[in-house]
């Protein structure tokens, strides 16, 4: 059972109706998209500014496996606004030969789901992993004051708290890119759930985020407003529930989702050609998990458009909402293909709806000469 409110849009069709024709114009293109998602849904994220990085605390632990890890405390001073602001960043890295490494960044901190055991498998497979709390730069409180933490340093924004999230991976991202032991084409952020929505916001906001990973996003994130299956988030219930994570204009369309001029298809879009994989599951259906599926087929047209199918993919598991060890293997296998070659063992693009009707008509336009 699902409802289906309008066509998703055509992501290659401007807003004065003429069409994308080549890759030129799909940059033209992208930043209109960037434009109406920051103005229509999440808020203008707050401007970029200078980051110093204070290390407050090193020190060395063992994983389960008896693996050496180095943890090194950051207070990552933010300078240019307001007001003075910083929060945490915590690092593990593993021990081992030198040289550059990838990073998975992960703000999820105020929810404890990077456990020990998904830490170790992270540090196992050679990456380093840095993880922030994104509640210290803007509150998750069920309300919608606007009185403190980034608020306070960049007055007078739009942003939501979603904005502000993404906002905190872009300057982590400013801190790793001034270490030595990072690799700055091998980044990638994963979230889950409301801070699956934050990563893929962050993704499609910076192109120096080489993957991005959103786990059960949902609406707002990687589902869909106009397809809407049984039991799912809709527009109305994030609204309703916790208005203070979008731009304030998104409640206009409560109720006439069709009349959106944009879907989360569009933000999935933002990020390519890089690298972009949802992880979902089959009984989470607050998180639209066949929604899922629509915006992702759609996005895809834009992948295959710009010569990059393979970047973008989709996994499924059974189970509920959550960011398990399951996931976060998923998530790594994905980033072992994309940033080492190493063969995936599973597929990253099975419909596991077959009888799944498209929910838009439209495809990726045959490239002409400039």
């Amino acid at each position: 059972m699902h409802v289906l409110k309008g066509e998703l849009p055509d992501l290659f069709r401007f807003t004065d109706s003429t069409r994308v024709r080549c890759v030129e114009d799909w940059g033209h293109r992208r930043e209109e998209l960037r434009e109406l998602i920051q103005t229509v849904e999440y808020g203008h994220l707050p401007p970029p500014a200078a980051v110093r990085g204070e290390l407050l605390h090193p020190h060395q632990f063992a994983l389960p496996d008896s693996a050496s890890v180095d943890h090194l405390t950051y207070r990552l001073n933010i300078e240019g606004g307001e007001r003075p602001f910083w929060f945490m960043l915590h690092l593990f890295v593993p021990k081992g030969e030198g040289g550059k490494r990838p990073v998975v960044i992960n703000g999820d901190g105020c929810w404890q789901y990077v456990t020990d055991e998904v830490r170790a498998e992270v540090l196992r497979r050679g990456y380093t992993l840095a993880t922030f709390n994104r509640t210290e730069i803007a509150p998750d409180a069920y309300r919608s004051e606007r009185d403190s933490a980034l608020y306070t340093v960049f007055p007078g924004g739009d942003f939501g708290a979603l904005a502000a999230w993404a906002w905190g991976y872009h300057r982590v991202t400013d801190f790793l890119l001034t270490q030595e032991a990072v690799d700055p084409e091998r980044i990638a952020v994963v979230g889950h759930s409301r801070g699956g929505k934050t990563v893929l916001l962050a993704g499609a906001m910076d192109e120096r985020i080489a993957l991005t990973a959103p786990n059960n996003s949902g609406s707002g994130g990687a589902g869909c407003f106009r397809w809407q299956g049984e039991g799912c988030e809709k527009l109305e219930d994030g609204v309703r529930m916790v208005p203070y994570w979008y731009a304030p204009r998104l409640a206009e369309y409560i109720g006439r989702e069709q009349d959106l001029p944009l879907d989360q298809h569009a933000v999935k879009a933002l990020v390519a050609p890089r690298a972009l994989l949802s992880t979902e599951a089959l009984g989470d259906v607050w998180a639209n998990p066949s929604g899922t599926y629509q915006t992702y087929a759609a996005a895809r047209e834009v992948y295959r458009f710009l010569g990059a199918e393979e970047r973008i993919g989709i996994w499924y598991r059974e189970g509920d909402h959550n960011h398990g060890l399951e996931d976060w293997k998923a998530f790594l296998d994905f980033a072992d293909w994309r940033f080492s070659g190493v063969a995936a063992p599973c597929r990253f693009d099975v419909n596991p709806f077959p009888d799944l009707s498209p929910a838009f008509s439209w495809s990726a336009p045959e490239q002409r000469e400039q």
